[in-house]
């Protein structure tokens, strides 16, 4: 019997659950997928249960949420069309790197996978998406980069720009306005005192300026103190 597809909620939440732990090693817990999702807490422990069911998850009551190797796989199948669907609409649509994420959640679940090889091809296979985020190999592999948060830097430590989330439009908005965008270098000055700013140089095309970051914009940036598409390589599970 032909095993049938999954459904676009089940896409999505083992994409939300993989997206948690990508750049941290906490596992997701019910109440953070909830509100991730937007949903109430009895939906997802329904559909959790359903996830498990199928295989997907791992969850014992009052517990983190986990992937398992079929759960991971379907995941980044879905992180591969969402962030190749973002790219294509700023490269080749003119898209502002803040439109993007609304419009890829509703276009991945819509198009085949001949659509988005074509479109990776089209792309010239990129390995990351417009924010910095790596965009996982056909074959489930992932290029994640040697990266740490901005606002855990040291003084005097210098590096690149090598992603910034996406969490916030708002926020990718100022970044743009500030001229701070991935790639930029950066070297950290030091903090402002009693746990004020912390005061980073940061250069792109040719230009060098001075910003006194609050917390919220250097917790979304990360540094890279590698070259560009530098990182390990990551299986599919």
């Amino acid at each position: 019997m032909k095993t049938s597809a999954p459904s676009s909620s089940i896409e999505d939440y083992v994409k939300v659950i993989y997206s948690f732990t990508e750049w941290q090693d906490k596992p997701i817990t019910s109440s953070q997928l909830a509100q991730r999702l937007g949903v109430a807490n009895s939906s997802v422990s329904e559909m959790v249960r359903k996830l498990k069911d199928q295989g997907l998850v791992d969850h014992k009551p009052y517990s983190a949420i986990t992937l398992t190797g079929d759960g991971v796989r379907l995941a980044l199948s879905m992180v591969r069309r969402h962030r190749l669907i973002e790219t294509y609409l700023v490269q080749q649509l003119g898209y502002s790197w803040d439109e993007v994420h609304d419009e890829a959640e509703q276009l991945e679940h819509a198009v085949s996978d001949t659509f988005i090889e074509r479109m990776a091809a089209k792309l010239g296979n990129p390995l990351r998406d417009p924010h910095g985020d790596p965009i996982p190999g056909a074959d489930g592999t992932v290029r994640m980069p040697h990266a740490h948060l901005m606002n855990e830097l040291d003084q005097g430590h210098t590096g690149r720009i090598t992603r910034i989330s996406d969490e916030n439009p708002d926020l990718l908005r100022y970044l743009s306005a500030e001229e701070i965008d991935l790639d930029s270098e950066v070297e950290v000055v030091g903090r402002k005192p009693f746990g004020g700013a912390l005061v980073v140089r940061i250069s792109s095309e040719g230009r060098t300026r001075e910003y006194d970051l609050a917390d919220e914009v250097t917790s979304a940036l990360w540094v890279d103190s590698d070259t560009p598409h530098a990182g390990c390589v990551l299986g599919n599970g």
